[in-house]
């Protein structure tokens, strides 16, 4: 039997040392559980316990669990978990690991007791203050039955001992679950500048939270997404793959519809303002994020164009763009250049600095604008834009 008592006492003095952790501490519904091996969380903010864990830990340590595990969730560690490539989201175990080397290093420096057997960042040789999409890399495969398994809360994946995601005791959506965390962030706002202390992790996170920034590879790859789900709106019809209805029409064969992968053309900047490596950063994780959506091959075509002289070169990789070096920019020469062939693109990406002017009206394409630097004047307000800050 699950010693209650025992466990809401650790909760309690988990909340009291940590005040600004106790909406969230105190949102966590109990699910007592034999199954799972220590605690655990799934997404819904439901906490399952075993019975013997807590008979066989201290309060002080139980304490330490419960702002782990409620750690998970504030950090949404299994919404990140979605973004990883599918390869690294089935290996469950590594991610949890290098999960837990995120949260338990910024515990342990804040004096928090965890049980034994946590593991840190050192066990692999990898500096504090990190996240687990940086640690993960360097996490050798494990087996699952030497760490704990802090749920679908953690790593994403549905476990045994999870209950159904439509049944069971009071659980959090994602928006309740949102509220929280920037109701968390604005809470350690409020003890940092009455106390003075908060852990570097936590400033981190709640400084994201408030005051977030948007990775643009994620925005550019949204963007490119939705631009081929419309550009891949437009039907035709294809006799390589006859209608299902066919059989019924004896003698009869007809034509079933097909959606195109939709051709992509890259336009890039090269005139004196842009920086020569900043450029080949940025056309490199351009073209990484069009094979992340399945765009490639002879479905890309990239165009340098220099508006000094209204020049377009077609080229196939980044070593064959080289900067034209003075004069202004015009991209409107290379969009117009992208759209006068018989393949006419359904997307065009232009890689500029900004300091251009644009077409006076939407061209018959979807037009993104990646924008390199911080400072990049804006297109005008239908042109899609995304600023890119290539990888320092």
């Amino acid at each position: 039997m699950l010693d209650t008592a025992k466990l809401l006492a650790a909760r309690y003095r988990a909340a009291e040392d940590r005040p600004y952790l106790a909406s969230a501490l105190y949102a966590l519904t109990v699910v007592p559980s034999m199954g799972v091996p220590t605690m655990g969380v799934d997404r819904h903010w439901r906490c399952y316990v075993s019975p013997r864990f807590v008979d066989s830990t201290p309060v002080a340590e139980l304490a330490g669990v419960w702002v782990h595990e409620v750690a998970h969730l504030l950090r949404d560690h299994h919404g990140r978990t979605d973004r990883l490539p599918a390869a690294d989201q089935r290996d469950h175990v590594r991610v949890n690991i290098a999960q837990d080397c995120e949260i338990n290093d910024d515990l342990l420096a804040d004096g928090i007791a965890l049980p034994a057997g946590r593991v840190e960042p050192k066990d692999f040789g990898l500096p504090t203050g990190g996240l687990f999409e940086g640690y993960l890399p360097s996490i050798p495969p494990t087996p699952a039955d030497r760490f704990p398994d802090c749920g679908s809360g953690a790593h994403g994946l549905p476990m045994p001992w999870e209950l159904p995601e439509d049944s069971g005791p009071a659980r959090l959506g994602p928006v309740e679950a949102d509220a929280l965390r920037r109701t968390t962030a604005q809470a350690m706002r409020a003890h940092q500048r009455s106390r003075g202390h908060l852990p570097a992790g936590w400033q981190l996170w709640a400084q994201e939270v408030l005051e977030p920034t948007v990775d643009w590879r994620q925005a550019l790859s949204g963007a490119v997404r939705e631009a081929a789900a419309w550009a891949a709106g437009a039907v035709d019809y294809t006799y390589r793959r006859p209608s299902r209805r066919t059989p019924a029409l004896r003698g009869v064969v007809l034509p079933s519809l097909r959606r195109p992968l939709p051709r992509v053309a890259v336009v890039i900047d090269t005139s004196g303002s842009m920086g020569q490596d900043d450029l080949a950063a940025a056309l490199g994780e351009v073209t990484g994020v069009l094979r992340q959506v399945g765009i490639q091959g002879n479905r890309v075509s990239v165009l340098a164009c220099d508006a000094d002289v209204h020049a377009v070169s077609r080229v196939t990789s980044t070593a064959e763009v080289t900067l034209a070096g003075g004069g202004g920019t015009d991209m409107r020469v290379g969009i117009a250049a992208a759209l006068a062939v018989p393949d006419r693109p359904g997307i065009v990406i232009v890689l500029t600095d900004g300091h251009t002017p644009w077409p006076r009206e939407l061209p018959s394409c979807r037009l993104i604008a990646a924008l390199i630097g911080p400072d990049a004047p804006a297109p005008p307000a239908w042109v899609e834009t995304v600023r890119v800050t290539p990888r320092g």
